[in-house]
């Protein structure tokens, strides 16, 4: 009954895991096209080669860009990334050594630029981790040369550390920032000149890594990842939060005068709905504001990026939110904790003072102190900021990589006049990802996504890394590494893998059309609304009815569509292109490669399998294996149980062994205790002879005795007998019943053989012999 328990329990399990639900959990979606390296029309800035620039930090210049790198700041050019000044920061010698004393490498201990700024038209601030010890210059821009003009602290400015995540952002001549302040990393802030968060306040901010901020309206927005605080008394996790603080919050009066009075924050939820949500709760970076119509109405949107813990499950998703959800958990409830132990509550409206903490005031200081305690202790915002279209846009579920920076190229216009956001999205390993929601502009009640590309093999030749920033300038893609910088074009529609109608307008890709008058497909930057109707372009669902019938059934197919003789034409256009593309579908086979050396095989090639595959497929055989083993050995051990009868003792042997002590503590609970000088004989084991055959179990060696007779239970002297039994002391057998001396003397002769048997006994007595005995016994049964 347990194994079959067990068994269906099992196959429940099973079942569960097995059979899809209606969770809403979305599959990897594949790419339309794999790029695997670089076309000609990409550019490749390196900076310097003898060491790791740690290239992250960048700001438009003009016609230019410029790039903050180990001690210098690259000024290169956007048309083809070539160098045209740079500018040199080295840290002093006594902070080098110092920085060496306090048990930094020779790596860390340089001055790796994180904060660039354009104060004005002329003036330049820049900020460094200067070996530990940070510092802000302000340069004079001049033709030809950056003139230094003033050097201050960079401390709550830039990070110490350079792999520190931190975040500015320069707004009407202030310099808000998100870093730490200190050489341990153990004091987190977000400051502008005068004003910053409460030092050491864990309910202000805990252990906090920020990933980008932004203004807009009266304020300015951060977002980060932190330790949840509120989920401190159920565990240790960690929320993606966005915060706001007023641009023209001064401070409160007294001893509060260096402290926001606007400081509010609210998590933002980025998970896959269901009964029991599957969230992403660690941010890793988002995009800058932008507005545009979606489902039918305008709103003010950003992107950003989420992944799973490191020791999770590995998991990304791409979220997009409304800042009219933003601002409505900003105006909801507030949330506290009114004792050390308790739950985290909303706060009762009748508990809120007025004014209501968090607004912008033309005067902070003039606030009263009632609402500046409470703003002090209740920072945090009860709801959380809900994705816009109640689930993430992308998923990917990929032990290969993780999800690390977001651009967005908004309202990108197609052929019918609807609009769509691309997104860009750069992974852990050196990838690229372009992708739209083709669903954006009918519904936000529903997600269409649509992998357009992959690109990869950044990095540098023969090693791939992180990608650490994204950003769109001049319809280029600027694609930045610890080691190099690389510009590529938004699309490549124009490719001589893309030949027929159905496969360009598979790509579901807003930048790409099909010439109707040319036969092929092209750019849609490049061409003027005026023929925008000798295009097709369908992004909804990447079938048009103005394809031909070959080409629809050829839509979105692999490179594999080609014919032999076709091939080598194939690899020709490659090289002559100097881009390697694989072209695939969701519903289609793989892509093939090419027989160009240089191509690195795609990982979703024919004859092969996704690493999700086969860790299904392992875990699938373990259970079946589990199973199949646990009903084996179920019906052996059913097959196998030996019988009652066979559990006698040497069941091979010709010896009878009866033992008759058997339930013997039963039996003697009810009768009276022996005297020391009585005795009990038992039978022995007796040899049966060599012609006795024994049939059957070793059992059928047993003789059923009848019960004896009831006279003979008791024994009752008579007369005669009365005066010899009373000088004598009363003797009991082991049945309990009265014997005299002389009978108990002759019982060497007459011995008493008590064979039990169940509930049958057998006596010998007389002159009988025991083989007699033994043998009648055997008889009569």
């Amino acid at each position: 009954m347990k194994g079959s328990l067990f068994v269906t329990g099992l196959l429940l399990i099973i079942a569960q895991w097995w059979v899809p639900t209606d969770a809403g959990w979305q599959e990897n979606v594949r790419p339309k096209i794999s790029a695997v390296r670089m076309s000609e029309h990409s550019r490749i800035f390196s900076g310097n080669n003898t060491h790791t620039d740690y290239f992250k930090t960048m700001l438009r210049d003009g016609n230019n860009i410029l790039i903050g790198a180990r001690n210098a700041v690259y000024n290169i050019s956007l048309a083809d990334l070539s160098e045209n000044q740079r500018l040199e920061w080295h840290s002093t010698d006594a902070d080098y050594k110092m920085c060496l004393v306090k048990g930094k490498d020779e790596d860390n201990c340089q001055n790796y630029i994180r904060v660039l700024a354009k104060m004005s038209a002329s003036r330049l601030l820049v900020c460094g981790t200067n070996s530990y010890k940070p510092l802000c210059r302000e340069y004079i821009i001049e033709p030809g040369k950056y003139k230094l003009d003033k050097e201050t602290p960079g401390q709550a400015v830039c990070p110490y550390d350079p792999k520190h995540n931190s975040t500015y952002a320069y707004v009407d001549g202030n310099l808000f920032s998100a870093t730490v302040a200190d050489f341990s990393s153990m004091d987190p802030i977000i400051y502008k000149e005068q004003l910053q968060t409460e030092q050491y306040d864990s309910l202000s901010l805990n252990a906090p890594h920020f990933v980008h901020s932004f203004a807009h309206g009266d304020f300015v927005y951060f977002f980060f990842r932190e330790t949840a605080v509120e989920y401190i008394n159920c565990g240790k996790n960690v929320f993606s939060r966005v915060a706001r603080v007023c641009k023209n919050d001064r401070g409160g009066p007294q001893q509060l005068k260096n402290r926001w009075t606007s400081y509010l924050k609210s998590r933002l939820n980025c998970s896959v709905p269901g009964e029991f949500p599957f969230y992403f709760n660690e941010i890793q970076s988002s995009t800058d504001l932008v507005q545009g119509v979606y489902g039918t109405k305008q709103h003010f949107m950003m992107y950003g990026v989420f992944t799973t813990p490191v020791n999770s499950i590995t998991g990304s998703a791409v979220c997009a939110f409304s800042l009219s959800d933003v601002l409505d958990s900003f105006e909801g409830e507030f949330k506290e904790q009114t004792y050390m132990n308790n739950n985290w509550l909303p706060v009762p409206g009748s508990k809120v003072p007025d004014p209501r903490p968090g607004q912008c005031a033309n005067d902070s200081r003039t606030l009263p102190d009632l609402t500046l305690n409470f703003i002090k202790s209740h920072s945090l915002m009860d709801e959380a900021v809900r994705s816009f279209y109640q689930q993430p846009i992308i998923v990917r579920t990929s032990v290969n990589y993780r999800f690390t920076v977001i651009a967005v190229d908004p309202q990108v216009k197609a052929i019918d006049g609807k609009t769509y956001d691309v997104l860009f999205i750069g992974t852990d390993n050196g990838k690229v990802l372009k992708a739209i929601n083709a669903a954006s502009a009918d519904t936000n009640e529903k997600v269409s996504p649509v992998v357009i590309e992959e690109l990869y093999e950044f990095g540098g030749p023969g090693t791939t890394t992180a990608v650490r920033n994204i950003k769109l300038e001049e319809k280029r893609l600027l694609v930045v590494t610890d080691r190099q910088v690389v510009s590529l074009p938004l699309d490549r529609c124009q490719n001589a893998l893309i030949v027929t109608c159905g496969e360009c307008i598979g790509l579901q890709d807003p930048y790409c059309a099909f010439d109707k008058v040319y036969k092929k497909c092209r750019s849609m930057r490049e061409v003027p609304t005026a023929r925008w109707n000798e295009f097709i372009q369908n992004i909804q669902t990447g079938l048009h009815h103005e394809c031909p019938s070959a080409s629809n059934s050829r839509k979105d197919s692999s490179i594999g569509f080609a014919s032999n003789a076709q091939s080598g034409a194939i690899g020709k256009s490659i090289e002559d292109i100097g881009d390697t593309i694989n072209l695939s579908q969701d519903d289609q086979a793989p892509p093939f490669g090419t027989n160009n050396d240089d191509v690195r095989v795609d990982e979703r090639q024919d004859g092969s399998y996704t690493m999700e595959t086969v860790l299904t497929a392992v875990f699938a055989a373990c259970l079946a294996a589990l199973l199949t083993g646990f009903l084996a050995g179920y019906a052996c051990a059913r097959r196998c149980t030996k019988s009652e009868d066979d559990n006698l003792p040497y069941p091979d042997t010709e010896y009878e062994y009866f033992e008759q002590r058997h339930n013997m503590n039963a039996r003697r609970l009810g009768e009276p205790k022996l005297l020391p000088q009585e005795e009990v004989t038992y039978a022995e084991p007796v040899l049966i002879p060599p012609n006795k055959v024994i049939h059957g179990s070793p059992k059928a060696t047993l003789r059923h005795a009848p019960m004896p007779p009831m006279g003979f239970t008791q024994f009752q002297p008579n007369g005669a007998q009365d005066s010899y039994y009373s000088q004598q002391q009363n003797i009991r057998d082991h049945f309990g019943t009265l014997r005299s001396q002389r009978e108990h003397k002759e019982s060497s002769l007459k011995v008493f053989y008590t064979l039990e048997l169940g509930t049958n006994l057998y006596e010998k007595k007389g002159n009988e012999t025991v083989e007699e005995a033994l043998r009648y016994k055997h008889i009569a049964c």
